[in-house]
């Protein structure tokens, strides 16, 4: 099967990149898949029909059109997976609102929604052997205190235990450094994550989704 995965960044596709072979195999052998990273989430059109600026590549945005565009477009043996950030969004009614979208398909691409929660960084706290092993004077008092998946400032968290200085000196450099770090400990973090073993539920969602979706669970 072959898998369209949009995703709203680019430290988001990076953590994708390392586990996806551990979900499915490498590429190709049997599955393929392409990542399309935005540059941000955005928020979806109140009338559902996404009239924005696609130069803008901002996902929400412009899911409406690329679902359905998708819907007219994929082959049989493809699927599509729309994976972001939950942040402080009730998911069962954020979830309806997606699924809204799609229903206004015609014909409809088959489609999985997956969430981080609260963000994609938990999936990287979710293993603290892999955060160790990239930074070993990791403060452990701040991992130890962390509820896996929680509303909390995920992405702050892990900034406060790798990062010098902890989350109030990255966020004072401002954007795009913290931007970068994200992807930094993305890329870094996420080659070692153990996939199976990972203390994040919403990691594991996805990867149960994803195995569903490709019949890799049969």
């Amino acid at each position: 099967m072959h898998l369209e995965i949009l995703i709203e960044d680019a430290s988001a596709e990076l953590l994708l990149r390392s586990l996806l072979p551990k979900i499915l195999g490498e590429p190709g052998n049997p599955h393929t898949w392409k990542t399309h990273p935005y540059k941000g989430i955005g928020r979806l059109p109140r009338d559902l029909r996404g009239k924005t600026d696609p130069a803008k590549r901002i996902l929400l945005d412009r899911l409406p059109k690329v679902l359905a565009g998708y819907g007219k477009s994929l082959q049989l043996d493809a699927a599509v997976i729309v994976v972001v950030d939950l942040d402080d969004r009730d998911c069962i009614a954020f979830k309806h609102e997606l699924l809204q979208v799609l229903k206004r398909c015609h014909p409809k691409p088959r489609v999985l929604f997956r969430f981080a929660i609260e963000e994609m960084e938990a999936w990287l706290l979710g293993d603290r052997r892999a955060i160790l092993k990239e930074f070993p004077r990791a403060k452990t008092d701040v991992l130890n205190a962390y509820v896996q998946d929680s509303v909390c400032g995920t992405w702050e968290i892990l900034a406060d235990a790798v990062f010098p200085g902890g989350s109030p000196a990255l966020k004072a450099e401002g954007w795009p450094r913290i931007g970068q770090e994200k992807c930094k400990w993305a890329s870094q973090v996420g080659r070692h994550l153990r996939v199976e073993s990972n203390l994040s539920p919403s990691l594991r969602a996805f990867r149960n989704g994803v195995l569903k979706m490709s019949g890799a669970d049969a």
